[in-house]
């Protein structure tokens, strides 16, 4: 098995400005992946207050869900990677959409693409899982493969690759190795690798495809 290395290193304080001049672009890609057909000039116009006659009230408000994400993992930089930041992450994206947004899930759901269905998750193995994975010595490697692991473990009941990609940004902008975002260009292919991962449970073309295309930075 190939180890995947470091893309960027920046400082703590480099990485943040990166993610902070790029927070809208990060949005808008998001938004693609949940099927929301917005431009970024778009986003950006709900980035800052605005409203776009076009899109549905849940849409905009997905927008501006993520908004208040990415806000609060830029102001969580350096505190612990736990469950409890995973619920508070969730809380905000699900915020007015989802009932009992940021609650570990209770009950079976279905995953579109497929048939295959996650079990339902056991917050002790979370926990465990984690302190598992947070042992991986490649920042970017730990980053990407907990992301994966928690879409696939569906740990709550709606937006779990939005709670899962910002939990692994907040680890990646922490310790100045870039931020992850999947360009919006190559949102299909990676549905496609994603629910491949979620059948079969074997990661490594998941992470590296997402190693080779969604990992963005600046090398000073």
């Amino acid at each position: 098995m190939n180890i995947l290395k470091d893309k960027y290193n920046m400082s703590v304080e480099e990485n943040v400005f990166f993610a902070k001049r790029n927070i809208v672009d990060s949005i808008w890609k998001s938004s693609h992946i949940e099927g929301i057909d917005v431009t970024f000039p778009e986003t950006q116009k709900i980035y800052d207050g605005g409203n776009v006659a076009k899109l549905r009230i849940d849409e905009i408000q997905t927008i501006n869900n993520l908004k208040h994400a990415w806000l609060f993992i830029l102001n969580s930089i350096g505190s612990p990677n736990n469950l409890n930041i995973l619920k508070s992450i969730n809380s905000l994206v699900g915020s007015n959409l989802v009932d009992r947004a940021g609650e570990i899930r209770a009950y079976d759901v279905s995953i579109g693409g497929t048939n295959w269905k996650p079990e339902i998750p056991n917050e002790d193995k979370i926990i465990d899982d984690l302190k598992g994975l947070e042992k991986i010595d490649c920042i970017t490697e730990r980053a990407i493969t907990i992301m994966c692991y928690l879409m696939r473990s569906q740990i709550f009941s709606d937006g779990n690759k939005r709670t899962a990609m910002l939990f692994a940004n907040k680890i990646m902008i922490e310790n100045g190795k870039g931020i992850i975002s999947i360009p919006v260009e190559k949102d299909v292919e990676f549905g496609e690798k994603l629910i491949k991962y979620y059948e079969t449970n074997k990661i490594e073309d998941l992470k590296y495809w997402i190693f080779e295309n969604a990992i963005d930075g600046i090398k000073f």
